[in-house]
């Protein structure tokens, strides 16, 4: 097989029609880990025809282990690693066409990614490009599953594609608040493996005060997410008090969960 789309997907009856109707004619096999979705997410993969193989799995808080367990299953040459709100722009696919088919050294390649909130693609406010690597062959890659921002670690050089990859996580600001919600909590187990509650005070004044301001500094005025507009502001303000949240979370949820 040339190449393999990989997914892990939970409850995503709404978004995962992103990354299948834009991908499904021009990947071999699509390979999606479910862990156990509840609504119609698993019903509407099969509808898609031959290619789909799913698997169904646990639904870990660190979902880059079904991320793994997908790419471990491709049996594709290259391997396209998409999430469930991600499609392929049509100049992106011929790309990916074209690349997969020459001979040359890399071994992944960066994509640049736009990302949908609110009301538009953002541009500015450092969202654009917002590189990411999603196109490997198979056996270079794999997730450390450490960190809740961590991309594929890769054997071997990576090269950059030009065209972009659609991500429309949050078309929606209740959408937003579930991830924000979910991506906070992680942080917070992370900052519980890192810090000791020896110096309330530093933590609480780098939490509450230096990381917000220097966010939002940086993403609305150094990375000019003013330009673009409300959602611009919108985006920088969550980004930066998410600090304060993942403070509290830190602070006061029991332990004990970890």
């Amino acid at each position: 097989m040339r190449l393999s789309l990989c997914l892990a997907v939970f409850n995503e009856e709404k978004s995962i029609h992103y990354p299948l109707d834009s991908a499904i004619n021009f990947v071999d096999e699509v390979v999606i880990i479910d862990g156990g979705s509840t609504d119609q997410t698993v019903k509407i993969a099969r509808s898609y025809g031959k290619k789909i193989r799913l698997f169904e799995e646990k639904n870990p808080p660190m979902f880059h282990i079904n991320k793994q367990k997908a790419i471990e299953r491709a049996r594709g040459e290259w391997i396209l690693q998409l999430d469930a709100d991600e499609a392929v722009s049509p100049q992106l696919k011929a790309e990916i066409e074209t690349v997969i088919q020459q001979k040359n050294d890399y071994a992944a390649y960066y994509l640049p990614r736009e990302n949908f909130f609110l009301t538009r693609f953002l541009t500015k406010g450092g969202m654009y490009p917002d590189y990411t690597i999603r196109l490997y062959r198979r056996g270079t890659a794999h997730f450390p599953c450490r960190n809740i921002h961590e991309n594929v670690a890769i054997k071997g050089e990576i090269g950059y594609l030009k065209n972009p990859l659609l991500h429309y996580a949050d078309p929606n600001f209740s959408r937003y608040l579930k991830r924000w919600d979910r991506y906070t909590s992680l942080e917070a187990k992370e900052l519980r493996k890192k810090l000791k509650e020896n110096n309330q005070r530093l933590i609480f004044c780098r939490y509450f005060f230096v990381k917000p301001l220097v966010n939002f500094f940086s993403l609305y005025f150094r990375h000019k997410g003013f330009m673009d507009g409300f959602p611009g502001f919108v985006f920088a303000l969550f980004s930066s008090i998410r600090f304060w949240v993942v403070y509290i979370k830190w602070k006061t949820e029991d332990k004990k969960e970890d």
